[in-house]
This record gives C-alpha cells, structure tokens and sequence, in this order.
C-alpha cells in the first residue's frame, strides 16, 4: 500500500471511482504478501501489483466488473486453479485477492482517511469480511485506544467489538492476518472470515558511528524501508550532508541516545563505532531494549575483547548472545556498500528465518515467516 499511497490519496482527493485488490492470503510460494495491494480506477489505469505481472491482467477484469457493481468478491489463483496456468500464477503458489469498489463519495472519503494516516505513519488497522455470516467488504477501521474510538462496522456491535481488541493486538506486534470469529463475535467460531491488515509505523534502524561503512548501511535501510537514524558524538562526523537519506542525523554519546529513545521489538541496531568507549555502554544498553537485532562490528579478536569487557560490566551469557558480530553475513564484502549488503542480508535472514545459503542448493519453501 505504502509505495503507492500517492495515487491513491490523488484518487481520492479527486473523487475518482476505484477498486482495490487486496493479497488477503499466501499459500505455498508466490511473489507478494498479505497486504499486496493493485488499483484500478475508473478510467482503467492500473497501479501497483499483487503478484509481480502473475495474475493481473485476469484481476483487471475482475476489479471492472467491481467498479460496475458487481459487488466485492475474493478470487483465488494458484496451482489448485483450473486457470492458474492461464493466468500466469505458475510458481507452485495460491493467493487469494479481495477485490472492493469504492465509488460514492463517502466510500471515497473513508478510504482517503485511512490513506491520510498511513501517509502520516499513524498506527492503523483495517478489518475487512472477507467470507461468512457478514457482509463480503464490510470494513472497521482501527486505532489504537488512545486515538479513539474504531470507525465503520462489520454488521453487528459484538463482532466490531471482538475484531477492534484483536485487531489493536495484532497492531501493537506489527502483525497482519485473517481472524475467524461468530456472526457476533464469538471467539473459537468460524462463521466470519476477517482480513485484518495493520499499518504500523515503519521500524527503525538505529546506526551508531558515522563512519563510510554507516552511510551505506543508512542508504540500504532506508530502502529496506526503514526510519533511519544515524547517532555519532562527533559534531564533524554526524552531519547531514553526510548522512543525506538518513531521517535524522543526531550528535550524542551513543548510549544516552539509545537510553532515551523508543526501542521496540521491530529496531534494528547497527554499532558501527568500533571503539570500547562507545561501543561498551552502547552494548549494555542495547542488550536491556527488545531489538529485533543487535549487529556489531569489528574482527573476531576484536569481539572477543569486546565480549571480556561486557562480562565485566555485568552482562550474562544469554545477553551476549544476541549480538551479532561480527555484523554480516559472509558475503566476501570489502567496500562499505558491499558490508552494508552483508549487514542487511543478515538482517533479512534474522527476521525471516533464513539459512543464508545459495537457495539453489536448498530444497522446500523459499519464503520464511509470517507477514509483519
């Protein structure tokens, strides 16, 4: 959604028709994840892919029949599909896409709403029926509870209520799934089928040390998609020009920033510093935050002596291990670009689940995980 947010927001704004096709579900192996979004407007033109070219041009002609009133419907493509060849989805994978018209300028402007706050990183969730004993496309839309009260309705004050705790939950992990509930909001049921999709802010990536190697690392977290924050304590180094597709360049100790700032279980944490003065209570406040991932740099006796040192300062075995270091995966990486592809594969393969091996000499799945 977020890579095409100005479209749409355009779309809105303007008043003009459109149906969005929206990847609910992924079984086996295919290109996009739950959450995948394709519009099509109203004079035809098409934006954004749910498959990488697989199956669009058979979902342009259902989202058309939408928009004419159809009604929002789930298609499924896939191996199980008697046209899944025809259609292009060979990859040995099913998807399943909810197609939803909006047309009248209340649709419109509710859907611009939500759009205006996931362009303002504002912590969301839409809940959409996709099957059962409630109406197909009947949409909620979620906040957490100190932002308000959810809006819209799913058909009955059980199941809105039921679906808006779940889907609060499932925000706060970053997490995106289908949900089964009673025609009221019964737990244990499966008479109602919700797509719950979370917008949470995007996570952060916190690179300590303004060194070439950080730059880099900084560039390829901001095209990962994450909110970029490069901290130095040197006035000369941590500079913006340096730093020019960081989101923020901050001049502090290290670990009084990191000990002021918010750290979630999302944060990526990259100590590029390679100095015991930083790098010691950089670490040790590190290890107490919820980081997805503590990478660090240096050579393997500079980790050791590293870890002698945060022994002495109190940190216990399962602490350090979940430092990363040295940083990156053996990838033969000598220039800092190349280190930066290093340190974000292994951050991909620390998220996912990954092996890091060639998936030429593997066999099974290649995707890993759950959509967060």
């Amino acid at each position: 959604m977020r890579d095409i947010l100005p479209d749409l927001r355009a779309r809105c704004a303007d008043g003009v028709p459109l149906a969005l096709a929206t990847v609910v579900a992924v079984h086996g192996s295919a290109p996009r994840d739950p959450g995948a979004v394709m519009a099509v407007d109203a004079a035809g033109t098409v934006v954004g892919s749910v498959s990488g070219g697989c199956v669009e041009g058979d979902l342009y002609e259902v989202a058309r029949e939408v928009l004419a009133g159809a009604g929002p419907r789930v298609v499924t493509y896939g191996i199980s599909d008697d046209e899944a060849f025809g259609v292009g989805l060979t990859c040995g994978g099913t998807i399943e896409v909810l197609v939803r018209a909006y047309v009248s300028p209340a649709e419109l402007a509710a859907l611009g709403a939500l759009l205006d706050l996931i362009a303002a990183d504002r912590p969301v969730a839409e809940a959409t029926v996709l099957s059962g004993a409630a109406e197909t496309g009947a949409r909620l839309v979620v906040r957490p509870s100190d932002a308000g009260p959810a809006t819209g309705t799913l058909g009955s004050e059980g199941l809105d209520a039921a679906v808006t705790d779940d889907a609060r939950g499932l925000l706060a992990q970053g997490y995106t799934a289908i949900q089964w509930y009673g025609a009221h909001g019964q737990r244990r049921m499966q008479e109602v089928a919700v797509f719950i999709r979370t917008y949470a802010p995007p996570p952060r990536m916190l690179v300590f040390g303004a060194i070439d190697h950080a730059a880099a690392t900084a560039r390829i977290g901001s095209f990962l998609g994450y909110r970029v924050t490069v901290c130095d304590a040197r006035p000369a180094f941590a500079t913006r020009e340096r730093f020019p597709t960081a989101d923020e360049v901050v001049r502090a100790w290290p670990h009084t920033y990191l000990e002021s700032t918010e750290v979630d279980a999302r944060t990526v944490i990259c100590v590029l510093t390679h100095d015991p003065k930083f790098d010691v209570p950089l670490l040790l406040a590190a290890l107490r935050t919820p980081a997805a991932y503590i990478g660090v740099m240096g050579s393997r006796r500079t980790h050791h002596d590293r870890l002698a040192r945060l022994r002495e300062a109190g940190a216990d075995e399962a602490a350090l291990a979940r430092l990363a270091s040295p940083v990156g995966l053996d990838l033969g990486a000598r220039t800092p670009e190349e280190t930066a592809v290093s340190i974000a594969a292994e951050v991909i393969q620390h998220r996912w689940g990954g092996t890091g091996r060639p998936l030429g000499e593997l066999t099974g799945a290649i995707h890993h995980g759950e959509t967060s």
